[in-house]
């Protein structure tokens, strides 16, 4: 797809993942924190991937 929208609530994973997006040619365009559970260490992050150079349609 030439957009990708990644929800997750674990940046390890996150890193991780993002970084395998980026090899296949996406871009990390934005990453929004969105504080589900006030008062707690959790945080949940929406991103927004898009695909890049000679692989985008």
């Amino acid at each position: 797809p030439e957009k990708v929208t990644y929800i997750s609530c674990n940046p390890a994973t996150m890193a991780r993942d993002i970084k395998l997006y980026q090899e296949l040619g996406y871009k990390l365009q934005k990453v929004q924190p969105v504080d589900l559970f006030p008062n707690t260490h959790h945080v949940e992050a929406v991103s927004l991937l898009v695909r890049v150079g000679e692989t985008a349609k």
